[in-house]
């Protein structure tokens, strides 16, 4: 029984990782994901998809979800 996760961007570098697979006994949000995989405070800012929808980091999982963490988007100077 497992989720995977996945990190994008700034994020993925941070962490050293593109993808992680975690147990999914005992996590009941995304949130949860990230304590688990990332072991540190999720960002207030990081943006948040489960399976490809985006969600808030207090949105349900369960086994055989894919949880994804972004950066927040902005734009470029024109």
């Amino acid at each position: 029984m497992s989720i995977t996760v996945r990190f994008f961007a700034s994020i993925r570098e941070k962490l050293g990782k593109e993808q992680d697979i975690i147990e999914s006994k005992g996590i009941t949000c995304a949130a949860d994901v990230w304590n688990r995989s990332a072991r540190i405070p999720l960002p207030g800012n990081t943006l948040v998809a489960v399976n490809m929808e985006y969600a808030r980091p207090d949105q349900p999982v369960r086994d055989g979800d894919e949880v994804a963490f972004f950066p927040p988007v902005t734009g470029g100077a024109r």
